[in-house]
């Protein structure tokens, strides 16, 4: 018996186990027949998968909702020197890259997860097996100018001060909001899922970051809904950041109820 996940990666239906678990998540796994949305069930290593691959741009649904952001945030991409953090499969990524981006460093905790196309693009430095709460501006060979960020079990402040040292005055950040991850553990389903029908939770968590990010050096400009929920079905958010001087007033304009 071997785990849904890996029989897709291993049958060549998905590149990563990141990549299986989204299609499964996302009810496009069928197993003999039977739709299965649970990455861990397992089933005898003969069984019949069947999968429905959605058309894409991107190499994953990520980059969509990147997309989202660099539209409604008015951000220009071209030419800019970007770090994606939580690249994984490299939704993020790829949206940079065809957006003009000049050069993307993707950065992840795991490792064999970027897909293949990304790897091979000469524009991509793919920086595996890093911890992002321990990044330095030292261990790029280029001035960042444009930071993105998507990830998962831990809260995206603990990574703001990385980012602090990282990014110049100017530059700008771009991160995908999981309430889930940001709120605590009493206010979170045992599934992981978190329903803020008032949006009481949202108000908590834009209160968090922007005092954490304004710790920091950054300014919180906005926030918008994400135009695709994630792979559990919990409601997520953009938020854009400015990158400031720490002894500069906050002047600019405070983010909307998304």
């Amino acid at each position: 018996m071997t785990r849904l996940d890996l029989l897709l990666v291993k049958q060549n239906h998905a590149k990563s186990r990141t990549e299986a678990a989204s299609l499964i998540k996302e009810g496009r796994v069928k197993v003999n027949g039977v739709l299965c949305q649970k990455p861990s069930q397992s089933f005898e290593d003969d069984c019949i998968i069947e999968v429905e691959h959605p058309e894409s741009r991107y190499v994953s649904r990520g980059g969509y909702k990147l997309e989202k952001a660099i539209e409604t945030f008015g951000i220009n991409v071209n030419n800019q020197i970007c770090l994606d953090i939580g690249a994984s499969t490299g939704g993020f990524t790829d949206c940079l890259l065809q957006k003009g981006a000049g050069k993307v460093y993707a950065v992840d905790c795991g490792h064999s997860q970027l897909d293949e196309r990304l790897k091979g693009n000469p524009k991509v430095i793919n920086t595996e097996e890093t911890n992002a709460r321990f990044l330095k501006k030292t261990d790029f060979g280029d001035e960042i100018s444009l930071i993105v960020m998507d990830v998962s079990f831990i809260s995206q402040t603990l990574i703001y001060p990385a980012c602090k040292d990282i990014l110049p005055e100017g530059g700008e950040m771009v991160t995908l909001i999981k309430p889930q991850f940001e709120l605590d553990r009493s206010k979170v389903s045992k599934k992981g899922i978190v329903k803020d029908e008032k949006g009481v939770y949202l108000k908590q968590i834009k209160e968090k970051i922007t005092a954490a990010s304004g710790r920091n050096g950054f300014i919180l400009v906005d926030i918008t809904d994400s135009p695709i929920s994630g792979g559990d079905g919990n409601r997520e958010y953009l938020a854009y950041f400015i990158r400031r001087n720490i002894n500069e007033g906050n002047n600019l304009p405070q983010p909307e109820q998304a």
